[in-house]
This record gives C-alpha cells, sequence and structure tokens, in this order.
C-alpha cells in the first residue's frame, strides 16, 4: 500500500471515530436543554374534572437562551381562549404568566428568547404549560415542564 492509501485509512478511521465519539455525547457537551410536560385536568391547581390533554415539549438553547416549544392538545370542554407558560411555580402552586403563545389553536408553536432568570426557573422545571378555556378559565389543562434526558 502506498504512502498516500495508508493517509487516506488513517484518515478514514479518525473520522469514523469522532463521529462515533459525537454521536454518544462523548466529545463535546450539549449547548441544549429539552423538556416536556404531560398536561391533563388533574395536573391544574385546583384539579377540574375535564378530560382534555395534551403534551408540551420545548428546546433551550442555552448559550442564546432561545426556546422552541409545541403544545399539542385535545379533548378540551370547549376552545381554548389562552395558553401559556407560567412561573416560577414547582407542581401544586399557581404562578403569573411568563410567556403568552400567540395561538391558542392545536398545535402551538413557536419560539422566545429567555431572560437568564427565566432559563434558570424553566431548567429548575418551575415552568409549567396552561391551558385556559371558557368554562375552566383559571386552566383547563397543566403540565410541569420537566427536564428530559
Amino acid at each position: 500500500m502506498d504512502r498516500y492509501g495508508k493517509m487516506l485509512r488513517t484518515g478514514l478511521a479518525v473520522g469514523v471515530a469522532a463521529a462515533a465519539l459525537a454521536g454518544c455525547g462523548m466529545m463535546s457537551k450539549s449547548n441544549t436543554a429539552s423538556f416536556s410536560g404531560a398536561m391533563n385536568a388533574s395536573s391544574e391547581v385546583p384539579p377540574n374534572m375535564t378530560r382534555g390533554s395534551g403534551m408540551a415539549e420545548a428546546t433551550l438553547n442555552k448559550d442564546t437562551n432561545v426556546l422552541k416549544y409545541k403544545i399539542t392538545y385535545e379533548g378540551l370542554s370547549g376552545p381554548a381562549t389562552a395558553a401559556h407558560f407560567h412561573g416560577p411555580a414547582s407542581s401544586g402552586a399557581n404562578a403569573a404568566v411568563v410567556l403568552p403563545f400567540t395561538s391558542t389553536a392545536s398545535p402551538i408553536e413557536g419560539q422566545a428568547m429567555l431572560t437568564h432568570a427565566q432559563a434558570a426557573d424553566l431548567m429548575s422545571g418551575r415552568w409549567y404549560a396552561n391551558i385556559h378555556t371558557a368554562a375552566n378559565p383559571g386552566g383547563e389543562i397543566r403540565g410541569q415542564m420537566l427536564p428530559r434526558m
């Protein structure tokens, strides 16, 4: 095998090894954090008896504090009248709106730039997604935004 062939094989082996390490997270630390919250009526404070359900999913870029989110729901008692993230609050507690959504129709998708304090609250699991209806103006379904591993 000539010198060029050996260099090509060595370069290929190094590239495959680097890709494998990157794929298993050993080469660099990810700059994103993912969150999800199963939304239901029993998580509301106080709980209600509706059959609505949903899922809130979000990804935070920890370098830029840009949050991307998608909320889906179904089975509400009527049309959604408001939808947003609340915080800071742990499960079982209520908090003010921190990020209103521009739409209430499922799926709700968007992105926003968070402050450092908002990002810290989200990272510590102290945000929740909430969907409101006329029958449940305080919130019909809620999901605590918890970090995904």
